[in-house]
């Protein structure tokens, strides 16, 4: 038993020591393997590395003879425009040299034509000056008549033919419109029933007309004219929401501040509906349609408004008739014509609101409500600070002088007459050579008696065409002026 043991013993021992060898022997084997296949691939790296060096001289090598070669290339350029540059440089002295030579000829020329010029002078005794005037003198001496003659013909021919063609179409356009010569006046005095009326109106301390004053926006004047109240406001259509509340308030009586408030909401609903229905009366008298309820509003309002006496809604309301036929006979849009007469001056219904000249707001608002430019264009230019473009635009400035002009139409007081009668012949004897001018027709004509010695016929026709321009360019006038230029030669003599 004990000799059985130490077989195991031994046997044991002796495996252990055959592993033990056995793995020193495989880790030996195989050490080696990968020392080999170290060496393996370090050899394999090296060929790889000299490769590419040997690849990357080749490619530094090709690069290098391009670069060689174009770098010839840009020498040989470079060659080329330097002979170029030169060759130019000879030219530009060579045309330098000729320049020269050309304005040496030039200056040569010129002192041959003033040694010549200085030759004639003395031959013929006159100065180059004295030549010109003189030979300008015999040309107009010769001429002048046929000039006068022509001019005459030329503006004789056109007046026949103006005046047919117009007096045609005014003619017409008159014989088909009628409209009540007398315009109504906004009304801005209220006559009082009684004087206990006033006392009822101020109120105890003041409270009632205070409070009329509050609402409507209107200064109410009680103190001014016996028997009467005078309402003052820019705006008119607070002037007639105050009209109509005083009416009411006298016509019921009962006047405290509770009342007057409640009064001037029924009067202020009113006169919105007037307003209303004055505009859309107006378009359908016209016959127009597709104008926008802004501007219909606008236009109602103009019923509020007065020009030199003339009611605004009705001169436009008979623009438009007039303008209608007038555009029918001369070709234009009648739409267009007629809506914007009817439209030209609603501008005046916002002048106290909106600053600035009353057809540029008008103009503006026809833009803001979509409304056509060729409109918009014929309200902007019916006065002169815009010119019309457009045959319906001056079909408008036309209308608006022929509305304005009519008689009955524009009340000016004597004093603006006797004034304006002034000015116009004050511009006419502002030119020289003139005698005397004398304002006839209600200032519809300036005759002016030049003097004969210092205007002569060719002269007065020019003199005519200033007066007028200056007219037009200074004063204000419905209509148009005839400047008549009288220029008279009279010889008299007795036979004693």
């Amino acid at each position: 038993m004990i000799e059985g043991f130490i077989a195991a013993f031994v046997g044991v021992a002796f495996g252990i020591g055959g592993t033990v060898a056995y793995g020193k022997r495989t880790a030996t084997s195989g050490r080696n393997k990968a020392e080999q296949e170290i060496a393996k691939a370090k050899t394999k790296a090296s060929d790889i590395v000299l490769s590419a060096k040997d690849e990357a001289v080749k490619l530094d090598s090709e690069r290098r003879q391009e670069w060689k070669k174009t770098e010839e290339r840009l020498a040989d350029r470079e060659t080329s425009l330097d002979k170029k540059f030169d060759d130019i440089d000879r030219r530009a002295e060579k045309l330098r040299k000729q320049e020269s030579e050309v304005e040496e000829l030039k200056d040569e020329i010129r002192q041959i034509r003033t040694r010549q010029q200085e030759k004639l002078e003395k031959i013929a005794k006159l100065s180059k000056s004295d030549a010109a005037d003189k030979l300008m003198q015999m040309t107009e001496r010769d001429i002048k008549e046929d000039l006068v003659g022509l001019i005459g013909k030329l503006q004789k021919d056109a007046v026949d033919d103006a005046e047919e063609r117009a007096q045609t179409i005014l003619v017409s356009a008159m014989e088909r419109m009628s409209s009540e010569v007398t315009a109504e006046r906004t009304v801005t005095a209220i006559k009082l029933t009684d004087d206990e009326m006033k006392g009822r109106i101020i109120g105890k301390e003041g409270r009632n007309i205070q409070s009329i004053q509050r609402a409507t926006g209107v200064d109410v004047l009680v103190d001014d004219t016996p028997g009467m109240i005078v309402l003052s406001s820019f705006d008119p259509i607070r002037r007639q929401v105050a009209r109509l509340t005083l009416e009411m308030l006298m016509k019921d009586g009962r006047i405290h501040p509770g009342r007057v408030e409640e009064v001037v909401t029924k009067a202020q609903k009113q006169i919105d509906k007037d307003i209303t229905r004055a505009g859309e009366d107006a378009v359908r008298e016209v016959g127009v349609v597709g104008i926008p309820k802004e501007m219909v509003r606008l236009l109602g309002e103009l019923r509020y408004r007065t020009s030199y006496g003339q009611n605004v809604l009705m001169h436009s309301t008979e623009m438009a008739h007039m303008a209608g036929l007038i555009a029918e006979e001369i070709g234009a849009n009648v739409r267009v014509t007629k809506i914007a007469t009817l439209l030209h001056d609603v501008g005046k219904a916002v002048t106290h609101k909106i600053e600035g000249k009353h057809h540029h707001i008008g103009a503006e608002l026809a833009r803001k409500y979509g409304m056509s430019e060729d409109i918009a264009h014929a309200i902007e230019a019916h006065h002169d600070d815009i010119e019309a473009t457009t045959p319906e635009a001056l079909v408008v400035r036309v209308c608006d002088a022929l509305s304005a002009a009519r008689p009955g139409a524009r009340n000016i007081s004597a004093e603006n007459f006797v004034e304006r009668m002034r000015d116009l012949e004050n511009v006419a004897m502002s030119f020289d050579g003139i005698d005397k001018a004398y304002a006839i027709s209600a200032g519809r004509e300036i005759r002016v008696i030049v003097s004969p010695k210092h205007v002569d016929d060719l002269s007065s026709i020019k003199l005519a065409r200033d007066i007028a321009t200056k007219i037009e360019s200074t004063m204000q006038y419905p209509g148009t002026i005839k400047v008549n230029v009288i220029r008279e030669t009279r010889a008299i003599e007795f036979a004693k």
